[in-house]
Formats: C-alpha cells, structure tokens, sequence
C-alpha cells in the first residue's frame, strides 16, 4: 500500500516516512503544495498524510483540488491549527480526520488504519495476503509463517521479503533491491544485500525447508516457487 506524505517540515517527513515504511506501507513525500498535489493527482495512494499549512498551495487548496478532480482516497490532514472552527473547515473541504499537532504516533497510525479500512482499501484480505508456495505475508499484521510456523523479521528483513514476494520469479539485481529497500544508491562495496539476504535464507529455509530464495550468479537473487 502506498501513503503521500505532503510535508513542508523535513524533520517531521522523515520521521512519518521511517514510522510508516516500518509498518509495510510504501511512501512517497512531497515538501510543497504544488509537487504534492502532482503526485496526488499522477499516483495511485491508498491514503495522503496532508498538513495543512504548506508553501507553494495550501493544505485546503490541493485538498479541494483533488476532490474536484474526482480523486476519492482519504486524507488525513496534520495541522498546528487546533480550533474547532480550523478542524470543521478541513473536514468540509473533504478531509476524512484531522489531527493535531504535536501528535503521538501511535494514534497517528491507527488513525491511517481505521481510514483505510474503513475506505475499502483493507476489507479484501487478498489485497493484504503475500504468498509464495507455502511463505505467508500478512501486510497489516506484519506477520509471516512458513507453513504453520511463524518468522520474525527485522524492519528490514521485512521490507526486502516483501519486495522479493512482491515480484517473484523476478531475477532483481542487488541495486535495485538496495535502493528499493534503503533508498540510497547502490554502492557496489558494500554487502549490505548479502549480509540480509543470509539472514532472510536462515529464517525463512529451516529445518531443511525447501529454497524459496535463488542467488542467480552475475545478476543478483529471484524468490522462487520450489513448492
């Protein structure tokens, strides 16, 4: 699932960006109005984290200028204004909640949960489900089982399975999992890919479980139905 970020605050975009993608979701940001309301209009989100105050164009202003353009996805808008008068007008703009800021992540979270759920984006457990012969990946609960057993990743390990699920039979070089995974480009010295594709192989073949995970010589790795 992806969320947009529309955040003028680095300090706060960063930090939104971490929290969510440590909950599966994928996350585009935008620091302005003008770029936010682009990418709203081109992306498909299954939900935009709006604040309210931004340069360029306003909070209120991309908000009604999705609505108008027939875009349906639920907005959460972040705002320092705290009136009721402030939080009416948002919702009548065609917000679907407000919260306040400071806020506790927490309760930002659930709030985006609740709204993509309550939204239809979340109601069809297939949409939620990741599956690979007999490798489960439950995208809201974040919880992944080999068979009947349960694995725990990492943040991480979490979001490179997914990418390798994600696209299996796929050969995905280790800079295109780097950069999707890090977001960094790819350094070539380094071994971050193989240090957790090691750990991903250890957790996910036990017990002489069938390989789900390929190292294709030259070009980089491709999940694998052995099943």
């Amino acid at each position: 699932m992806r969320i947009l970020v529309i955040e003028d605050n680095q300090t706060t975009s960063q930090y939104l960006e971490k929290a969510l993608q440590e909950q599966g979701y994928e996350v585009d940001l935008a620091d302005n109005g003008q770029d936010g309301l682009f990418l709203a209009l081109e992306g498909d989100y299954q939900l935009i984290v709006l604040d309210r105050m931004l340069p360029k164009l306003d909070g209120l202003s991309v908000l009604s200028t999705l609505r108008n353009a027939g875009k349906q996805m639920p907005v959460l808008i972040l705002s320092a204004l705290d009136s009721v008068s402030e939080r009416v007008k948002g919702l009548r703009e065609g917000g679907d909640d407000y919260l306040t800021k400071p806020f506790a992540l927490s309760e930002l979270l659930i709030r985006i949960e609740i709204l993509i759920q309550r939204t239809g984006g979340a109601n069809d457990n297939t949409k939620n489900i990741l599956q690979v012969a007999d490798l489960k990946m439950d995208l809201l609960s974040h919880k992944v089982f080999r068979g009947l057993t349960e694995i725990t990743l990492q943040p991480k390990e979490f979001k490179l399975l997914r990418y390798l699920m994600e696209h299996s039979g796929q050969v995905l070089s280790r800079s295109l999992l780097f950069e999707a995974v890090w977001d960094y480009q790819f350094d070539p010295q380094t071994n971050v890919i193989d240090v957790h594709m090691a750990r991903l192989r250890k957790k996910v073949e036990f017990d002489g479980l069938s390989p789900l995970l390929e190292t294709v010589r030259g070009m980089g790795y491709r999940m694998v139905e052995n099943n």
